[in-house]
């Protein structure tokens, strides 16, 4: 029995490995070209497996690059994103939400980038990925501006919807990307003053 666990711990690891050498491998590619359709048996190449293993494990080509980005923003440090929205108090959920978003986005910059790019260009790859994110963004937006309002923190005039649709904009890899490349500006500068203007915008 000892030895089986052993024998199953090691293929598991084996297999973990293997996902993680196919993911570097897109991350590579997509480095290299951004603008060119990544085909699957280059990836494979890349791994150093066959095609039928990315298969195996990711089920589909749309499956490996659904993977793909979530490894890229799990790595990034979503966790410490999802910590400062756990917070109770909604008004340091703003601040620290969007600055923690910031060095996200900061941190795989040219990687995120590519991969909403290549969304447009290879859409049968990127963009159930892409939009699979976009989607979970846009529903914890409207749970968070629903949260504000409960609290009564939500400035005046500004309706649920309305707060949803700004935190939608200011936590944007775009807004962000505007910023800190379009305008030169460090991570830093970039959280600060999206957070502020968040708070100016949409708080009491």
């Amino acid at each position: 029995m000892a030895t089986r666990r052993y024998e199953q711990r090691l293929r598991a690891d084996a297999a973990k490995d293997t996902r993680r050498r196919i993911l570097d491998a897109v991350e590579e590619r997509l480095r290299e070209a951004p603008a060119d359709r990544m085909a699957v048996d280059d990836i494979a190449r890349r791994a150093g497996v066959s095609r039928s293993t990315i298969y195996l494990l990711f089920g589909s080509r749309g499956g490996l690059f659904d993977a793909f980005g979530l490894d890229v923003i799990e790595r990034a440090g979503i966790a410490r994103v999802r910590e400062a929205i756990a917070n109770p108090d909604p008004r340091a959920t703003v601040r620290d939400g969007i600055r923690a978003g910031a060095h996200v986005y900061a941190a795989n910059r040219d990687v995120l980038r590519a991969l909403f790019s290549m969304a447009q260009l290879d859409g049968d790859a990127f963009a159930g990925a892409v939009e699979r994110m976009l989607d979970d963004r846009r529903r914890h937006m409207r749970l968070f501006a629903t949260r504000l309002d409960e609290a009564g923190a939500l400035r005046a005039g500004v309706t649920r919807a309305q707060a949803a649709q700004l935190l939608w904009v200011l936590t944007g890899f775009e807004a962000f990307d505007q910023l800190y490349d379009g305008q030169g500006l460090g991570a830093e500068a970039v959280a600060d003053l999206l957070a502020a203007t968040a708070e100016r915008s949409v708080l009491a």
